[in-house]
């Protein structure tokens, strides 16, 4: 039954591989709760495996992240679009979480610094987050925040299926080859605006919301440049400790 269900998945439903693994995922929680109950004598997923295969998190390099920054189109939506995108790339929220952002989830002040704390839509995790200053810029933008009563939202965001579709066309203005959508900002923050700035992937994890570091260790396996950037002022602190003797030749 299993099989034949993971089947229909990728087949009548078009899910692919790592998306039908979760469905399936998710089926064994309830199997579980039916055999600790004894509502099933036998565990259906006793002799399958759900691993996830390892996917590629795109994001944006500095270069690409300059070209949104310095964007500046004559139509208003396109602007707002990448304005929003620029605030979650700084913030890394996800689509859903800028949506339901209120007022009461932004703490300080302008004397103090501000800060976000929410909890994540997906997964119900603690995200705190200072908010950095092109972050703050976006916020000042399009909202007062001392005007806005608790429960007001923060950014008056588009649709989801908006934002992708204008982001792809805010792209092709940039020349930015990658497939844009929303969800690469939260991406781009956790690689881009702080691991690459030597930011520790604990710190990282705490303002993503992850409930373990092992979901932000995805991220970190891709930041090859930072690791090339350390290796190399490493080796030029090396290569200062050594003796002249190690540099002579026959």
């Amino acid at each position: 039954m299993i099989q034949q269900f993971n089947l229909y998945l990728k087949t009548e439903k078009g899910c692919n591989f790592n998306t039908a693994t979760k469905f399936l995922q998710n089926l064994k929680r309830i199997t579980c709760v039916c055999i600790k109950n004894g509502w099933l004598l036998k565990d259906p997923f006793a002799s399958i495996s759900l691993t996830l295969k390892e996917v590629d998190r795109p994001y944006l390099t500095q270069e690409e992240l300059n070209k949104l920054l310095e964007f500046n189109s004559p139509y208003e939506r396109l602007n707002r679009v990448c304005d929003f995108f620029i605030f979650s790339c700084y913030t890394g929220l996800a689509y859903i979480d800028v949506k339901k952002l209120k007022r009461l989830e932004i703490e300080g002040s302008e004397d103090y610094g501000y800060w976000i704390r929410t909890r994540r839509q997906k997964t119900g995790g603690r995200a705190n987050i200072p908010i950095l200053p092109m972050a703050k810029v976006v916020l000042d933008k399009y909202v007062k925040l001392d005007l806005l009563f608790p429960n007001d939202p923060v950014l008056p965001i588009l649709s989801n299926q908006k934002m992708n579709a204008y982001l792809k066309e805010i792209a092709d203005l940039c020349g930015i080859t990658k497939q844009l959508s929303y969800h690469i900002a939260r991406h781009t923050f956790a690689t881009t605006v702080t691991m690459m700035n030597g930011v520790p992937i604990e710190s990282v994890s705490k303002m993503l919301g992850h409930k373990n570091i092992t979901s932000t260790q995805h991220y970190a396996r891709i930041v090859d440049e930072k690791v090339g950037s350390d290796m190399k002022i490493l080796a030029e602190k090396l290569s200062q400790q050594l003796p002249a003797s190690m540099y002579v030749t026959n």
